[in-house]
């Protein structure tokens, strides 16, 4: 048995740690993390969290890991890779298919990483004697500086994290440990003069590199905001249903990336390129059904109409009309008033007009109305 004490037992925890199935393994300190917590604040206090309250709350756990368990005496940082096989940036082409963000397009990350994280926690219990606690997006934890910290990469202009041997495609995950375990070293940054990712992003969502106004990112919008999608936004999105991947996408590190050879992370066949209008037929029930397991499930089948609406906008299909047009009497008005947008960037205005006639004075909500106004 490896004991807590023993040289070997970092190297153990590594083999360990690769054997179940992760890409990269880094160690790093439970300390205070000055620039990350600076970084936080100016974030909250520009409103840049939009609607996640969550980011807001524990600040100080975020800042310092040490407030998050006072026992801690190392992290180890795992990764795990989720590059894409083809180009997402591919599917913009297609204006009649969903994009889909590259890590949503099989089951939720989450299970495969806490399942391998627990193994390997339980590992460590049990061969190093040592106390254990695991994190995977479920407290308030920065990981993408205690992953620079422990050497898997830095964090980009793009705010994400930058592996050199993999990317920007990385799922991320913490182990922390009573064991004392030597640090590796802190990765520098090696973006340089790049600007790719701040250039691509179809809705100026950053203000200047390292930070991230996620309230006009997609991955917001799509993802996260749960009311109606503001209209300077909707022809950006294009046919991004769930998620952006277009400054992941463009990140000149990705030529060392590889393709993920995880079942769990290769796109499902329905859900690489699929047809808006069959995404637009999704009642509840199918919905929750063709999302089971996955990520997606997570905002509703609203929210997620209401995206695949705008993505028909812009398409502008003559043929998906008709399915547009019975969205007009669906029961939520986050779905009626896409609908009515959509129809307005797809038919003539004389054809809106007998619409809007034939459905304004049985509409009640106020913003549906105020699409209506929009397009007459």
């Amino acid at each position: 048995m490896i004991t807590s004490g023993d040289q070997t037992a970092k190297a153990a925890i590594r083999a360990k740690a690769l054997s179940l199935g992760f890409d990269a393994v880094g160690f790093a300190r439970p300390e205070v993390l000055p620039a990350a917590r600076e970084a936080l604040m100016a974030f909250l206090e520009a409103g840049y969290h939009g609607e996640m309250d969550w980011l807001a709350r524990n600040t100080d756990r975020r800042g310092d890991p040490k407030v998050l368990w006072p026992e801690a005496r190392s992290v180890i940082v795992l990764g795990q890779n989720y590059g894409p096989r083809e180009d997402p940036l591919a599917l913009l082409k297609q204006p009649s298919r969903a994009a889909i963000s590259v890590y949503a397009r099989n089951a939720d990350y989450h299970d495969l990483m806490k399942k391998r994280l627990k193994a390997l926690a339980r590992w460590i219990h049990q061969d190093l004697e040592a106390e254990v606690k695991v994190f995977v997006d479920t407290a308030p934890v920065m990981e993408k500086h205690l992953a620079q910290a422990g050497g898997l990469g830095w964090q980009g202009k793009h705010s994400n994290l930058v592996s050199r041997d993999l990317g920007s495609w990385l799922f991320l995950g913490e182990v922390y440990t009573t064991l004392t375990l030597e640090s590796d070293e802190s990765e520098e940054d090696h973006c340089g003069s790049c600007r790719n990712c701040l250039d691509v992003c179809p809705t100026d969502a950053f203000p200047a590199p390292y930070r991230l106004d996620a309230t006009r990112c997609i991955s917001y919008l799509t993802i996260e905001h749960k009311g109606h999608i503001a209209r300077e936004f909707r022809k950006p999105m294009g046919n991004r249903i769930y998620g952006c991947d277009d400054c992941l996408a463009v990140c000149p590190w990705n030529k060392f990336a590889q393709p993920t050879t995880e079942a769990a992370f290769l796109p499902r066949a329905e859900l690489t390129a699929p047809r808006l209008t069959d995404l637009l037929e999704l009642d509840d029930s199918g919905f929750r059904k063709v999302f089971a397991g996955s990520p997606i499930k997570r905002i509703g089948r609203d929210r997620f109409v209401r995206n695949v609406l705008i993505a028909l906008g812009n398409a502008g299909d003559a043929a998906a009309v008709p399915a547009i047009e019975a969205k007009l009497n669906d029961p939520s008005p986050l779905v009626r008033a896409m609908a009515v947008w959509a129809l307005g960037q797809t038919m003539t205005s004389n054809a809106v007009s007998k619409l809007r006639k034939a459905h304004i004075h049985a509409e009640t909500d106020p913003a549906v109305r105020e699409e209506w106004a929009s397009i007459a």
